[in-house]
């Protein structure tokens, strides 16, 4: 195919004016592409190598796979390896999603010619289970790969876990054989079970750094506890509570161990009073505070509050907080006495009393406070103000809802939001209920 000359031609425009717009296109061009041969014209087919290689980089696959049938040499330069270390498969069935997948002949194409340079993968499934199957078939074919990071994403219902057990841990022991260089892996609700983490360890021990794999329910404390014992450079882990252990947090306290940078824990009911939830040993806690002094310990409670027995009746070196169903009063009390290490804390919902001790005893204990959120809750403005009062400027992030501030003798919301300013150092209003 032809390349047309692309000439930068300006008409019926004054000699002068024409030859200063041509000065500043030359300078502006020489700018990004160097001075030589870039005067008036400029052939788009003779870019540099690297230039376009740049400007791929940038474009929607879609985009870049039209581009590549203008020449020869941009075709080429389509197939550079550089360009597919990064891929996305999006995998949607036009029945369940209006989104767009990635086109099946270029999934082969990806397949037979890039397998092998692929390093940061991503399956991004719909809420069909073919459309999870179809991400199982790929992954069984990538047997020549060399993978450093892989994500499994569903992004309605988890249709992963609709996939065969036995389907889902074959496709996924390809990888973990043949990519020997795994450093980063997230696997959240799927089938993964202890037989393949088995086969991750094995073979990747000495390079895995980033494990997430919350829901989980075919993986036992055993398996997990497997991976902490032999993969020692493990810096984040995200896990569901059930197999969170003793044995666990001390094989992570190990002097073998790095410091563990990051430890999320999904604590989940689905049918209150169905599940009796154990309790983490202060000792087990300390060790790994111990071991690991700047570790995040990130908790998500999505329980019923007569389920919170078995939690922060000692102290528990949780640093981020979220509660995304009620939480009862004494629990907040609870966490304002043993949470000393608290930067985060966010609540979803509460009550009909008022937080106003919970929320000062929190200030008063938790010194490195920075981030607050309160949604369906009540406090009172003094109790509000005494709180941030005691907080000072170190809170980064505050947002409540108006609804959960009731107005005093002392304080209405109009003089709150000038009080509270005060404290912070900054302007403040409370968050609006959208009113459409």
């Amino acid at each position: 195919m032809k390349r047309a000359t692309q000439k930068v031609v300006v008409e019926n425009e004054a000699p002068q004016t024409l030859q200063k717009s041509k000065k500043q296109k030359t300078c502006s061009y020489g700018s990004v592409f160097g001075e030589s041969d870039l005067h008036a014209s400029m052939d788009w087919g003779s870019l540099p190598h690297h230039i376009i290689l740049h400007i791929f980089q940038f474009l929607p696959l879609v985009d870049r796979a039209r581009v590549s049938s203008v020449c020869r040499r941009w075709n080429e330069i389509f197939h550079v390896p550089d360009l597919w270390r990064r891929f996305e498969f999006e995998l949607n069935q036009p029945a369940t999603s209006y989104l767009k997948s990635t086109h099946p002949d270029l999934i082969q194409q990806i397949i037979k010619r890039h397998a092998d340079h692929l390093q940061y993968v991503s399956f991004k499934v719909d809420s069909s289970t073919e459309s999870a199957e179809a991400a199982c078939d790929i992954l069984s074919q990538l047997v020549n790969c060399s993978i450093k990071t892989l994500g499994l994403f569903s992004t309605a219902k988890p249709s992963f876990m609709n996939v065969s057990k036995a389907y889902f841990a074959s496709a996924l022991t390809v990888v973990f054989i043949n990519s020997k260089s795994l450093s980063s892996i997230k696997i959240d609700d799927t089938p993964l079970d202890d037989p393949s983490l088995k086969v991750l360890v094995a073979n990747n021990s000495d390079t895995l750094k980033l494990l997430k794999m919350s829901s989980c329910p075919h993986v036992s404390p055993a398996g997990i506890l497997c991976v902490a014992d032999q993969c020692h450079g493990l810096k984040e882990l995200a896990l569901n509570y059930y197999i969170l252990s003793d044995e666990l947090l001390l094989a992570l306290s190990s002097e073998k161990h790095v410091d563990l940078e990051h430890l999320r824990i999904d604590v989940v009911s689905e049918n209150p009073g169905q599940v009796e939830f154990h309790t983490i040993k202060k000792q087990s806690w300390d060790a790994l505070v111990k071991h690991s002094p700047k570790v995040n310990v990130v908790m998500y409670f999505f329980l019923y509050e007569e389920e919170f027995d078995a939690f922060f009746r000692e102290e528990t070196p949780v640093t981020h907080l979220y509660f995304g169903r009620a939480v009862s009063k004494a629990m907040l009390g609870r966490i304002g006495m043993n949470c000393p290490r608290l930067i985060e804390l966010v609540v979803c919902a509460n009550g009909l009393q008022p937080l106003d001790d919970e929320l000062i005893r929190i200030a008063e204990r938790c010194k490195n406070l920075t981030a607050m959120g309160l949604g369906e809750c009540e406090v009172t403005c003094r109790g509000f103000i005494e709180f941030v009062k005691m907080c000072g400027g170190r809170l980064t992030q505050l947002s409540i809802m108006e609804e959960v501030l009731i107005p005093d003798n002392d304080y209405s919301l109009d003089r709150l939001h000038l009080e509270v300013s005060k404290h912070l150092g900054r302007m403040w209003f409370p968050d609006m209920m959208p009113t459409w």
